[in-house]
């Protein structure tokens, strides 16, 4: 082009330059020729040569359209000039649509004929592409024929035959002009054109005579479409389109009004469900009989008051009675208890440092100095941590003591918690059967869940099943219902609560108060109060002199006071549960 501009300069020059060379017609006229050829060449050149290296002069489209929805296909392709090596065309038989949706479309009996002689045609599927390939052997003609399923679409509750019947060509295509067979009357037609996606309508769209729609556009580059779109009246043709759903976690656990209102009302309904169990199998039976205290202060003097205990209740019957668990506090004050009862005797050890750990022997009394008033979960207990005729280091509890021997413990409390009558079956027992449940629904739960987030849009509603497992799982632990016996003892042990916090520590019978101070201390562990009560035994004591052996249950260094025993009492309940419970 470089060349022709300067020739065309060249050529300006010298037809002006007057004054140097007289110009004639005849110079001016082959001027004029030479522009012209130039000019010529730059503008049909170049389309000359891309025409020569193989398009097609036309696209001529038959289809029909059945009245079950399937679409057959005629593609006839004239070449202009020689036929090209080879000839492919790519179709997409996948459109995406909004909301994680795509419509399919399924390409079938593709064959091709070039000048009517059957061809082979490779055919390659790439994904949502389907790629159609031949080789036209110097014909002047080919036709390209298919059957497409999925191309008649639900528009506004109507079908509608909606497809590119020019897609994905090789080759430019100078004229193209459609016409399609249809079962009945139409609605409408439309057409577009241009690069996939375009919106510009076709040269023509029309009627056409005895149903048959006819199209016509052109020219169009290699890979341009032509787009049509008809319109039918409900009935006239079968919608056949395939939407597929893709997945997403959005589309999975949709929060559409069905599904949205499906899992609201599984949850209220299970809800509810869970709370009528609760109350109709796991509430306490009503208290049938006269409610009585398991202890109480009784007055003995003026101003003075014992604390005695009525039945055969101990503080470890109590914490489980109360919360409906054998906790490692009832078991520690328990062992309390057994001091208190001359059963044991709990022994300080002096500290090798100031900063060495504390340590406390446990004696067990001599077989015929304790009464013989040991339930059985006592028995378990004292032959667990203070086995007859040896002394133990509570620092050693660790490797003598099992956890075998404590669920002994445990098991044989629960035990007596239905022997008793304050349960009708071991709470333990209760609880690990709704546990069992809960935890076989919320496998379900899951599972089920699982299945619906990868196959529908319900996944809330296995959220829903889950939250109700584990709602389960929560209420099974309330589960264990007392009886009414169980019901009654609680109640009094509300009442003892009240009198272990608001009973003066000072009105003890003169010359026991250590003694009756102590029988209240296990109580108070399990019940509430503790402090006030080890500060009363503190106001016992009456002088400044130490006070190792004052307490017939807890004895401590020589140098030690009962003013120790606060902290020392604090720090052997916390060493004992964390020796017995933190393995």
């Amino acid at each position: 082009m470089q060349r022709h501009l300067r020739a065309l300069r060249h050529l300006s020059s010298r037809t002006s330059n007057a004054g140097r060379r007289p110009v004639t017609a005849g110079r001016i006229a082959t001027a004029a020729g030479a522009m012209l050829i130039m000019v010529g060449g730059l503008m049909f050149g170049p389309a000359g040569i891309a025409h020569a290296e193989g398009s097609a002069s036309n696209v001529n489209v038959t289809g029909t359209l059945d009245k079950n929805g399937t679409f057959r296909v005629d593609q006839q392709i004239t070449f202009s000039g020689s036929a090209p090596g080879n000839v492919s065309q790519t179709f997409e038989t996948s459109e995406t649509l909004v909301g994680n949706r795509s419509r399919e479309f399924e390409l079938s009996k593709i064959s091709v004929t070039a000048d009517g002689k059957q061809l082979s045609p490779q055919i390659k599927t790439d994904g949502d592409l389907e790629t159609v390939s031949f080789d036209p052997a110097g014909a002047k003609s080919a036709t390209l024929s298919y059957t497409v399923t999925g191309a008649v679409v639900n528009e506004s509750g109507t079908p509608a035959l909606q497809w590119r019947v020019l897609q994905g060509l090789s080759m430019p295509v100078d004229k193209f002009d459609a016409k399609i067979n249809i079962p009945g009357a139409f609605s409408y037609v439309r057409c577009t054109s241009g690069p996939p996606n375009a919106t510009t309508p076709c040269t023509s769209a029309s009627a056409g005579v005895s149903n048959t729609p006819t199209f016509t556009d052109g020219p169009r580059g290699p890979g341009e479409v032509v787009a049509i779109d008809i319109g039918f009246p409900a009935g006239v043709v079968a919608i056949n389109e395939k939407i597929d759903e893709h997945w997403t976690v959005a589309r999975a656990f949709s929060a559409k009004p069905l599904p949205l209102g499906i899992a609201l009302g599984l949850l209220v309904l299970g809800g509810i469900g869970l709370l009528v169990a609760h109350r109709r199998i796991g509430r306490d039976s009503q208290p049938t009989n006269e409610i009585h205290k398991p202890a109480e202060f009784v007055p003995v003097a003026e101003g003075q008051a014992e604390f005695r205990i009525v039945g055969d209740i101990r503080p470890g019957h109590v914490g489980t009675v109360v919360d409906e668990r054998v906790d490692p506090i009832d078991i520690t004050a328990s062992l309390l208890d057994l001091a208190v009862r001359g059963h044991v005797l709990i022994t300080e050890l002096p500290r090798q440092s100031t900063y060495a750990r504390a340590d406390w022997r446990l004696t067990r009394a001599a077989e015929g100095e304790a009464p013989d008033d040991l339930r059985p979960f006592e028995r378990e207990l004292l032959e667990a941590v203070a086995p007859q005729g040896e002394s133990v280091l509570v620092s050693e509890l660790g490797t003598r003591v099992h956890q075998d021997a404590v669920a002994g413990v445990q098991s044989a409390l629960y035990d007596e918690m239905v022997a008793n009558g304050w349960f009708q079956r071991r709470p333990d027992a209760t609880r690990n059967t709704w546990t069992r449940a809960a935890l076989a629904g919320l496998v379900v739960a899951v599972v089920i869940t699982a299945l619906l987030a990868i196959f529908t849009e319900f996944g809330l509603v296995g959220i829903t099943l889950i939250l109700l497992a584990l709602g389960l799982m929560f209420i099974g632990q309330e589960m264990p219902a007392r009886t009414a016996q169980g019901s009654a003892l609680l109640a009094g042990l509300g009442a003892l609560r009240s009198d272990l916090l608001t009973t003066p520590t000072d009105r003890m019978p003169a010359g026991r108060e250590l003694s009756e101070l102590s029988e209240v201390l296990p109580y108070a562990v399990v019940l509430g109060g503790a402090d006030r009560w080890l500060d009363g035994i503190v106001a016992a004591d009456d002088d400044d002199d130490p006070d190792p052996e004052d307490l017939s249950w807890y004895h401590g260094p020589s140098d030690w006071q009962l003013s120790d025993l606060p902290h020392s009492l604090q720090n052997f309940v916390t060493t004992v549960n964390g020796t017995l419970f933190s393995r």
